[in-house]
């Protein structure tokens, strides 16, 4: 479409000031909002009405795994041996599936948090990422991890999810395996240097891996300190895995801007993180939507044992005031789910009205991005929209009718007969 593009609806989301307005009429126009609610529309504009449906910005996922998962995965885990059976060029194809069907869930940006596999030191998801803006493939915008940085042995070590032998699958410091405070250093600046617009590292045990127990701090508090130090000096921040309790506090205390999961943050940790402003992505539907059945039974105890806590973490969390992005591990459950977490985050104590802004303002806050996350003048025209009231029923929301990005609509509602 050229020219103005005149969007009308029942309704619209007010994310920054937690408010429902009606009726909807918002000018775009060059990938932009112009207006809202303007005492007049321009002439010669394309019309879209939405009719009994509610406009709001477009969601964002802040962890997601776009290269991994898809069709043939689709109870959410990925195949087990995909480390090292699928090549670059294969995964970076599937991900273009997977970023699509994001989109067209509503979902216009994420945070691609790297998973560690062999790549000869290419950060795919960089790459991918600049195909989607460029206007090669269709998704959301990427901040992209590269790499995730662990140690060796630990959670995001893929030796660790798949018991390889010893030499199937060496890694180097540059495809994020790193020791000590030297290699952890350069594997941040090889990160930043092809492309990462965030850094992704493994601070603690995890759920499905082998030999690590879920809340086992796994970096010392000196090789944090020089995770942050290296990138935050770049302008980059950190996002950390991390279960255990002393590893979440390890995290805040050398400064990493957010925790994935936190699932055994104790009363203490989460007023720590509330008093120095660390995030939290939680990925709470995992309890429901991860699909442990086929897993080793090892991992299907942790998955039974943590769960549970993960969840009443959450509720204390929320009751706490941490800062709180949605975000939902995808494909550990199935890409195009993803607005399943926003339920999640009602069923542990949000109002729906709040779980909307922890997929758009608190999003949006978290990535440092003020171009986005809202409906308002001048900012990127993403914008979707769902039948009826979402503030009323959260799982509305999984029912993306139309999506527009950067002024493209990429979804349109289906006709009626």
């Amino acid at each position: 479409m050229t020219g103005p593009i005149v969007l009308t609806a029942d309704r619209w989301i007010d994310a920054d000031k937690g408010e429902v307005r009606s009726p909807a009429v918002i000018i775009v126009e060059n990938g932009l909002i112009t207006a809202i609610d303007p005492p007049a529309t321009p002439c010669g504009a394309t019309r879209i009405d939405l009719g009994g449906m509610t406009l709001l910005p477009g969601l964002m996922d802040m962890e997601i795994n776009l290269l991994i998962g898809g069709p043939d995965t689709p109870t959410g885990l990925p195949r087990p041996m995909h480390g090292v059976q699928d090549g670059p060029v294969y995964r970076t194809l599937r991900a273009t599936a997977n970023a699509r069907t994001t989109l067209l869930a509503g979902f216009t940006t994420v945070r691609n948090l790297g998973l560690m596999v062999k790549t000869g030191g290419y950060l795919l998801d960089v790459d991918l990422g600049r195909a989607i803006d460029e206007g090669y493939a269709e998704g959301p915008r990427i901040v992209a991890a590269g790499h995730a940085i662990t140690p060796t042995g630990g959670h995001l070590d893929p030796t660790m999810f798949q018991r390889l032998a010893p030499g199937i699958m060496p890694l180097s410091v540059e495809e994020g395996i790193a020791n000590g405070v030297p290699e952890v250093r350069k594997a941040v600046r090889y990160q930043i240097k092809h492309g990462a617009g965030v850094i992704k590292i493994s601070a603690s045990g995890g759920v499905m891996s082998h030999g690590t127990a879920a809340g086992a701090q796994q970096y010392s508090d000196e090789e944090l300190a020089a995770i942050v130090d290296e990138a935050h000096r770049a302008g980059i921040r950190v996002a950390a895995h991390a279960h255990g309790d002393a590893g979440i506090r390890a995290c805040v205390r050398a400064g990493v801007d957010c925790i994935e999961h936190g699932s055994l943050a104790t009363d203490d940790t989460l007023q720590m993180m509330v008093d120095h402003g660390t995030f939290l992505v939680p990925t709470s539907y995992l309890s429901e939507g991860l699909d442990v059945s086929n897993a080793p039974p090892a991992l299907r105890r942790k998955a039974e044992a943590l769960f549970p806590r993960a969840r009443a973490t959450l509720g204390k969390a929320i009751a706490a005031g941490v800062k709180i992005a949605c975000g939902t591990d995808a494909p550990a459950i199935p890409h195009g789910h993803n607005a399943k977490e926003l339920w999640a985050l009602v069923d542990r104590g949000m109002t729906p009205m709040q779980a909307i802004q922890a997929a758009t303002v608190v999003g949006a806050d978290l990535i440092g991005a003020d171009d986005r996350g809202r409906l308002a003048e001048g900012l990127l025209a993403d914008i979707i929209a769902v039948p009826g009231d979402p503030t009323g029923d959260i799982t509305l929301l999984q029912d993306v009718r139309f999506v527009m990005k950067d002024g493209r609509v990429h979804k349109t509602p289906a006709p009626t007969a």
